[in-house]
């Protein structure tokens, strides 16, 4: 039963006031009541990824305290595993070519994939079906990417310098220490621009068109448009893109192994091949101390990717 009780305002007037159930006058929000059948269908879901992903993960950094080669009997050393990984040149050296080459392959694939954005979302014919090609590479298996441009790059471009007489071309890439990290940025960025197009171009189909409209009013040209109006309103799908490139070259295995496997010699080892190098080479609970230094840096780029996103309107 509500109740009515007299209040006196700032013109001094006299009225009621309706009193809400708690006796405040406000009428307090309604908690909102979760369904246990919400709860039974996440369920599963639970299960499912704490026994193939928690579980393991939990399992796995345990055993980087110990000395297991993956089997057999084991002794608990405390942190030796962590402080000798540290100190690896190998290991080093693995850390050292992976961030290299996520931070270049970034850079190469936003530059290309923005600019190929951009030229999508003109007023060009067939853009429709150039977007579809552009777009195939992405639903192509890694491996199977890897193994053809290796044939491309061991056989045909050598063999096309020898026709044309270009001396740097007669070699492959892949068997130059200095030069074959080039091959793996090239094919990474071949198949990964796709993906990062697509985020662009939702991104500049965002942007209002009442936007350029002022601008060529106001005189400004393509170039003062791209740089004041459209950089600064897809920023937010910039960092997206940056952040979430950067995460996943970091983890680079399949294309590294199927264009040089980690050659010549170590030059282009990742830090994932290295870690599974190690497991099928009884240094296991090295090794996992390794994964879990890298498992820590990558979930540290999450937190920093949620950082930056955090209130941005995108996607």
């Amino acid at each position: 039963m509500t109740t009515h009780a007299p209040v006196t305002t700032s013109a001094g007037r006299t009225g009621p006031v309706r009193a809400g159930r708690n006796g405040t006058g406000a009428v307090p929000k309604a908690k909102r009541k979760v369904e246990g059948i919400y709860y039974l269908f996440l369920l599963p879901s639970l299960i499912l990824f704490t026994l193939s992903i928690t579980l393991p993960a939990v399992i796995g950094i345990f055993f980087s305290f110990t000395n297991s080669i993956g089997f057999a009997d084991w002794d608990f050393v405390g942190p030796i595993n962590y402080i000798a990984a540290f100190s690896d040149p190998a290991i080093l050296q693995s850390y050292l070519f992976t961030v290299g080459f996520a931070a270049v392959t970034v850079v190469v694939v936003n530059v290309v994939a923005f600019l190929l954005a951009v030229g999508l979302t003109s007023r060009i014919r067939l853009k429709t079906a150039l977007r579809t090609i552009f777009v195939i590479p992405m639903v192509i298996s890694g491996i199977v990417i890897a193994f053809v441009f290796n044939f491309l790059f061991s056989n045909s471009v050598p063999q096309l310098g020898q026709s044309t007489g270009v001396g740097w071309l007669s070699e492959s890439i892949l068997a130059n220490p200095d030069l074959a990290w080039l091959a793996i940025v090239i094919v990474t960025a071949w198949q990964a621009i796709p993906g990062t197009l697509l985020i662009y171009i939702a991104g500049l189909l965002s942007i209002p068109g009442d936007v350029y409209e002022a601008a060529d009013i106001d005189g400004a040209g393509k170039v003062a448009q791209l740089t004041k109006i459209t950089l600064p309103l897809v920023a937010g799908y910039v960092v997206i893109n940056v952040i979430l490139g950067f995460k996943g070259y970091l983890n680079a295995y399949d294309i590294i192994v199927g264009l040089t496997n980690g050659g010549p010699g170590t030059a282009t080892r990742s830090v994932a091949m290295t870690i599974v190098t190690g497991f099928t080479s009884g240094d296991y609970a090295y090794q996992m101390a390794n994964a879990t230094v890298f498992f820590i840096i990558t979930v540290g780029i999450a937190l920093l990717q949620l950082a930056l996103t955090r209130g941005r309107n995108v996607l």
